[in-house]
């Protein structure tokens, strides 16, 4: 018997009045559906594969023993309106006979779902996960984690390495680009008169302000500070 694992579930099957037990071991990677109460009374497990969680479902099992106690609890509540204590005590009596065998009637769905589950999942001899066979190598016996696919593995890299070229490329070419762009001349990015921003354009795009940088005069050549009208010099007008 392999060592249990903090991760797998073990599960003890007893036959009524017998001595030995059956265990029997599955990962981890179920919910119970089951329902106790209500009118849908029964057994439903949804396994889930470990690599790429799809799940696969038992689907439904009626409960029996709950119908047939609440055929009985229906009786006994008729007994137990015209006053009958007979009515009462059979009430209680289907309920813990419907109680007393719900973990028995699972555990025998349990085991039942677990059966039909290993037909839809395998269970990887490296990691030991339960995978669906979406995920299973079914040349290498080990799921995709383990053992991935060979040719979606080489498109892959094939994509990568176009990304990648692609990116290099482009970059190179800006490069290039670069060299047509006038990085000495300076821009004036807000405008001096009305403060939008122009992007460093020569006027403004909210105003119509000349905003280039301080130019000389051309009257006298004197350097004209930015937004001024006229020549703080000569006068002349600076536009």
């Amino acid at each position: 018997m392999c060592p249990q694992r903090s991760d797998d579930k073990w599960l003890d099957f007893s036959p009524e009045g017998g001595t030995m037990s059956e265990e029997l071991w599955f990962s981890n990677n179920y919910s119970d559906m089951s329902r106790q109460n209500g009118l849908d009374v029964g057994f439903e497990f949804e396994f889930r594969c470990q690599r790429c969680s799809a799940t696969w479902r038992s689907g439904f099992t009626p409960y029996k023993l709950a119908k047939a106690s609440g055929w009985l609890r229906q009786a006994s509540e008729l007994a137990s309106g015209a006053g009958s204590r007979l009515g009462w005590d059979a009430t209680n009596a289907a309920q813990g006979l419907s109680e007393a065998g719900w973990s028995r009637g699972r555990d025998a769905a349990f085991k039942k779902a677990i059966q039909d589950a290993s037909t839809h999942f395998h269970r990887c001899a490296k990691c030991t996960s339960q995978v669906c066979g979406q995920c299973w190598n079914a040349e290498r016996g080990l799921c995709l984690n383990c053992a991935p696919d060979l040719a979606s593995n080489v498109e892959s890299a094939r994509a990568q390495g176009l990304v990648e070229s692609a990116v290099q490329s482009a970059h190179t070419y800006g490069g290039e680009q670069a060299a047509q762009v006038d990085v000495a001349t300076e821009h004036q990015l807000v405008c001096p008169e009305c403060h939008a921003e122009t992007h460093g354009s020569k006027f403004c795009p909210e105003c119509g302000h000349k905003t280039g940088l301080p130019t000389a005069c051309r009257a006298c050549s004197t350097q004209i500070p930015a937004g001024a009208k006229f020549c703080p010099e000569c006068g002349a007008p600076a536009i």
